[in-house]
């Protein structure tokens, strides 16, 4: 008994030893020259954890941060060689028919950071619309074009990919061993409302249909409009329009956009153009929440659950001002990444709440047979084991709290008739005004980056026509 009891230890102390830190925890370096705005700083350390990383589970949300960093400062073949190996590594995962059970159970008795991060539907939309930018910032237009109809076919196939994991879950579920507990432990109000810390954060949003990211649908209906080659590119162009505008509301550049794009359906040319896209801002990050429930096993010294909650941030400009001549307009939002942050973790949550759940009851019951094993034995033995396996469930309880802080809070665009001196003023209404030279081309895009109230704007351009 004794000797078992040893093992029971040990195994208890070196579940406890692994996925111990959170990505928030490991990230801090990175991030905090991020929000220091110390971009190339920031991009260089992204991309050395990626590199060191990159046969890891964490692999895939490494190489897009490095991704977004190196874009924003300006290394667009950098930001391209890691959405490359990002998106790679996406396509594998999605080659896999069935999640591996061995990989799920060894997350059940740890935690669910210890499974692969296989990329959210949200990080695959993205991944291939800078992909795209990042192509056409390269002067690649026509390379750009699989991006753009890749990022319409990770919006129609997000909604499968919800189906398929919400059947997963059901199916673990229903070979636990544990299930009896857990379902009196889901069950149970009081866990109801302790999770409401963690969930209410996500109402209030005006949310886009499910996985739609209106401003990729808005850049495919840029792209079409000036680089298609034909009739059917062009009506490709004016529906994009057409359903960014249905979900995002009434918007004035949309509509100029609808108008430019039947104009150019009826063979006229476009006037000379100038389309300011900004980026602002941080979206939604994860951190963790810590609880304790009734879990329905009894003699444990510890039980609890941690949970992922998103964190909004505020501290971004909150719209830019677009000068030419006498001429003055305000950019407006097209994407809130929050909302489409918020609406992913909405149709995760139950998925979350049953895995960690089984992930509590199963440590729970392991906890619990140790602690019966060892009520024959000494006093102080009884204490220790108490003692360590309280340890080993508290040093496991760690939300996975992965997901890519590098995108930003939203996506805005303002569209102007390009001066004839090509000169163009752009400025925060917390900051001063910066003169943009306008590339020569008849449909241009500067594209402009604010990560906070504190950071310089930087501008990027390149030519659509």
């Amino acid at each position: 008994m004794l000797r078992r009891l040893c093992f029971c230890f040990l195994g208890l102390v070196l579940m406890a030893g692994t996925g111990c830190q959170t990505y928030k925890t490991q990230a801090k370096n990175m991030t905090t020259a991020w929000d220091g705005n110390q971009v190339a700083l920031a991009a260089k350390e992204f991309c050395s954890q990626a590199e060191k990383k990159d046969k890891s589970i964490d692999s895939i949300v490494w190489h897009l941060e490095a991704a977004a960093a190196h874009r924003t400062a300006g290394s667009i073949q950098e930001s391209n060689r890691h959405l490359d190996r990002a998106i790679a590594q996406m396509d594998q995962y999605e080659e896999k028919a069935k999640v591996k059970v061995g990989e799920e159970a060894a997350a059940i008795m740890s935690n669910q950071q210890n499974l692969a991060y296989e990329g959210r539907s949200y990080d695959k939309i993205m991944a291939h619309t800078y992909k795209a930018l990042n192509l056409m910032t390269l002067g690649k237009i026509e390379e750009a074009r699989p991006e753009i109809i890749r990022t319409y076919q990770r919006q129609q196939d997000a909604v499968e990919e919800n189906k398929r994991r919400i059947e997963e879950t059901q199916l673990a579920v229903e070979e636990n061993k544990n299930k009896q507990f857990f379902q009196k432990s889901k069950d149970n109000p009081m866990l109801e409302r302790a999770v409401e810390v963690v969930t209410k954060d996500t109402e209030g949003f005006r949310f886009y249909a499910d996985y739609v990211n209106p401003f990729s649908v808005y850049l495919e209906g840029l792209y079409f409009l000036y680089t298609g080659s034909d009739g059917a590119d062009l009506e490709r162009a004016r529906k994009a329009f057409g359903r960014v505008e249905e979900v995002v509301g009434d918007n004035k550049f949309i509509k100029a956009d609808i108008e430019a794009a039947e104009e150019a359906i009826k063979g006229n040319t476009p006037s000379p153009t100038t389309y300011v896209i900004f980026e602002t801002g941080h979206a939604a990050s994860r951190t963790q929440v810590r609880i304790d429930i009734p879990i329905i096993v009894t003699s444990v010294s510890y039980v609890g659950v941690a949970f992922p909650k998103l964190v909004f941030r505020n501290d971004h400009e909150p719209g830019l001002l677009v000068r030419a001549g006498s001429v003055e307009e305000t950019t407006s939002t097209v994407a809130n990444m929050d909302a489409i942050i918020a609406l992913d973790f909405k149709n995760e949550w139950p998925t979350i709440l049953t895995k960690t759940v089984l992930s509590s009851v199963a440590k729970a019951a392991v906890a619990y047979a140790v602690n019966e094993a060892a009520r024959r034995q000494s006093d102080l033995a009884r204490l220790l084991v108490r003692v360590a396996t309280a340890a080993a469930q508290a040093a496991v309880n760690i939300a996975d709290t992965r997901g890519w802080t590098t995108l930003p809070k939203e996506f805005q665009v303002a569209r102007i008739f390009t001066p004839e001196d090509r000169k163009i003023l752009i400025g925060c209404k917390t900051g001063d005004q910066q003169e943009v030279v306008v590339d020569e081309g008849v449909v241009n895009v500067v594209y402009v980056r604010s990560l906070n109230v504190r950071a310089p704007l930087m501008v990027q351009q390149f030519r659509l026509k």
